[in-house]
């Protein structure tokens, strides 16, 4: 008896420690990636010219170097986690119906690229999508529900050692899911309910120990102190979103760090000449 539980102590000790040396060379790992400080995010991958949120849409972002990409993950009928913006699948896709409402083999069966005059693209999974991405650019993953959702991501981003460059741009709800899972996991503040005054935004992002912000370009009260707030705590300035290359020069001279935009090789130049030079990717 004193033997048998002499080795489950031992198993547990050993266990207890092959996680420390895990977590601590995949900390060291983390240290040595060069994430962007500040850039072009490209909002559903480049969705001018490639299907929204497919993996020729991401591929192409990252080959035209982008600092930061931008994806949407929900719950199939199933709990698989698809990439998908809307609640429906009619806009995108050959199909109809609440993703809520299909299974994951329903979603297979669909394609989202015919709209777009690439058919034959599949709607991806968030293991299909983090399996292309480079290790070293921003992962911007938007949730599209609560703290179930939270929760699932945030194992799977642990499971998968993505949290050093993936942050979840979510509701409290969904960050709450996220924390009880990983209290340091990256959260970006984009709850719907302070968007519209930047000062009472910029402090609900602080009040929520968050490490990005996403502001809206519509929404213009008290920004000048927002920023200076936000800037104050160290909180990346995520900005949605640039129009015109004209705007982007301007847009980081005010603070912004990253900037969505929809037509990611348009904005190239524009860039450039900012002194941004095109991310290169590591795998």
């Amino acid at each position: 008896m004193v033997g048998t539980l002499m080795n489950h102590a031992c198993m547990n000790l050993l266990v207890k420690s092959l996680l420390l040396w895990s977590l601590a060379v995949s900390s060291l790992c983390a240290q040595k990636i060069e994430l962007p400080t500040r850039g072009l995010c490209a909002h559903r991958g480049c969705m001018d010219t490639h299907p929204e949120n497919t993996i020729p849409a991401f591929q192409r972002a990252i080959q035209l170097g982008a600092h930061m990409i931008e994806f949407d993950v929900q719950f199939t009928r199933d709990s698989a986690l698809v990439i998908i913006h809307d609640e429906t699948v009619d806009r995108t896709t050959n199909g109809s119906g609440r993703v809520a409402d299909l299974t994951l083999a329903d979603i297979r069966q669909l394609d989202a690229g015919v709209k777009k005059g690439r058919p034959h693209t599949r709607i991806p999974t968030l293991e299909e999508t983090l399996a292309i991405m480079p290790r070293n650019v921003w992962l911007n993953c938007h949730l599209k529900g609560g703290a179930e959702v939270g929760r699932a991501v945030a194992r799977y981003l642990v499971t998968t050692d993505r949290l050093h460059q993936t942050f979840l741009a979510c509701s409290q709800d969904a960050a709450r899911g996220a924390r009880a899972v990983h209290p340091s996991i990256l959260i970006c503040n984009s709850d719907g309910r302070n968007r519209t005054d930047n000062q009472a935004y910029a402090r609900a992002t602080v009040d929520q120990k968050a490490h990005f912000i996403q502001l809206l370009s519509e929404s213009s009260a008290g920004r000048p102190a927002a920023l200076a707030l936000l800037k104050q705590h160290g909180i990346r300035i995520n900005y949605f979103y640039a129009k015109t290359p004209d705007q982007l020069a301007g847009l980081w001279q005010a603070g912004a760090d990253f900037i969505l935009v929809n037509e990611l090789e348009t904005f190239q130049d524009a860039t450039r000449q900012a002194g941004i030079m095109p991310w290169k990717p590591q795998f």
